[in-house]
């Protein structure tokens, strides 16, 4: 017996063809049309890559400061000896000692974690905690810096955090099912413009970005057409 199609599926086939490839604007378009969840959806370009995820020179992470903002409140603590100087920046907790003693009893109630590059020696004490949920301040990801007012306003501000998982997969973030399709579009440009930037040098004879989609958080993925980024 043929299992029948659920209206939201039923709808999203009514919006054109998924397994065709289109532009970004193109993408954007059609991603306003299909059925909407109760919440604002999260929207994200998702990427296929050509690299050898074992190899550790083939690692790809990066940022990408998105010119609409990605939509969502940030929470940002900062490591410093300076914290009132990040308190008064708009982070959310800052400190030391105090603080690395309360990332290593587990409190990990935040969305990005920033660093002066003299308190780094100490921040490696919580680096157990904060590695493996990706939280971890590092220099190329820009959250290792001795501007902290500068950071912070950056990271709020919609500036985006990207890393290839151990499948060759990365998904970045570029805004909300709200905002405008013109802004979605915008925020996918950059968003794929920062990741060919981000292409290893030790990537030899192979191409880059195998595939490249936008979706949101309850729909269907939209094929981008890779050409114009693998030149």
């Amino acid at each position: 017996m043929q299992k029948k199609e659920s209206k939201r599926y039923t709808a999203t086939k009514a919006v054109g063809d998924l397994a065709a490839f289109y532009t970004v604007d193109q993408a954007v378009e059609m991603l306003a049309k299909m059925p909407k969840a109760k919440f604002d959806e999260t929207v994200e370009i998702s990427a296929r890559l050509g690299v050898d995820p074992k190899q550790s020179d083939q690692m790809v992470r990066g940022t990408v400061s998105l010119p609409n903002g990605s939509g969502k409140k940030v929470s940002v603590i900062v490591f410093t000896e300076n914290p009132q100087e990040a308190l008064d920046a708009g982070a959310d907790a800052a400190g030391l000692a105090d603080l690395i003693e309360k990332v290593n009893s587990g409190w990990t109630g935040f969305d990005v974690a920033i660093s002066t590059t003299s308190a780094m020696k100490d921040v490696r004490k919580v680096a157990r905690v904060l590695g493996p949920r990706g939280l971890m301040p590092n220099p190329k990801s820009g959250t290792v810096s001795d501007d902290i007012p500068a950071t912070i306003k950056a990271v709020k501000g919609g500036r985006v955090e990207f890393k290839m998982d151990k499948t060759a997969n990365i998904a970045i973030v570029i805004g909300k099912r709200s905002f405008e399709s013109k802004q979605l579009a915008e925020n996918a440009e950059a968003a794929i413009q920062a990741l060919v930037k981000a292409q290893p040098e030790a990537l030899k004879g192979a191409k880059f970005i195998k595939s490249l989609t936008v979706s949101s958080t309850m729909s269907s993925g939209v094929k981008i057409d890779v050409k114009p980024y693998t030149a």
